[in-house]
């Protein structure tokens, strides 16, 4: 993988529309877009797989920063949870957190309501690190653990809880994508 000086020269040599272009998903926070174009157009010229397709689009993050329009954090206190739960048709029978992971966030967890009857998942939250750090605040300890795990586990605990329905996490200290799920 070419390193973060060549990555900065390889963009440089870009011409100016595919540089745009590039940018445009950047800023759209369409980062799987951005990464494909990347690899599309560097592949068979520079040898640019995926791996420095999604570096050069994180350097190009990076660079823009917060005027990224990224799509905004799903709400994870009790009461909108609960309003989200109170628009699920048929009876709740569990609440799950399951880890996830993307290009863009790394490892994330999905929050779950799991309805009985029929028996479907339906998405609550999505909570990532970044968010995971915001809700917890700086100067909250995760004692080594992904801070998206910490989160998952208090807020489904507690959403769990004032349903009366159990809570399930099968790998709420480790990013684990293949762990068990409750209904399975």
């Amino acid at each position: 993988m070419m390193n973060k000086q060549a990555r900065s020269g390889w963009w440089e040599g870009l011409p100016e529309g595919i540089r745009r272009q590039i940018d445009g998903y950047v800023l759209q926070d369409a980062s799987m877009a951005a990464i494909r174009l990347v690899a599309e157009i560097g592949f068979v010229p520079d040898d640019i797989g995926v791996a420095t397709a999604t570096a050069i689009v994180s350097d190009r993050y990076a660079h823009y920063g917060d005027r990224v329009a990224r799509a905004p954090d799903t709400p994870i206190d009790q009461e909108s949870l609960v309003r989200r739960v109170d628009g699920i048709p048929g009876r709740i029978a569990a609440i799950e957190a399951v880890w996830d992971g993307d290009t863009v966030h790394d490892w994330f967890v999905r929050l779950l309501a799991i309805a009985e009857d029929p028996p479907v998942e339906h998405p609550l939250a999505l909570i990532h690190w970044t968010m995971a750090v915001r809700h917890l605040g700086e100067d909250e300890r995760v004692e080594g653990r992904h801070p998206a795990g910490v989160v998952a586990q208090g807020v489904g605990a507690e959403l769990a809880a004032r349903l009366a329905v159990p809570f399930h996490f099968a790998s709420p200290d480790t990013p684990d994508d293949e762990a068990p799920r409750w209904w399975h």
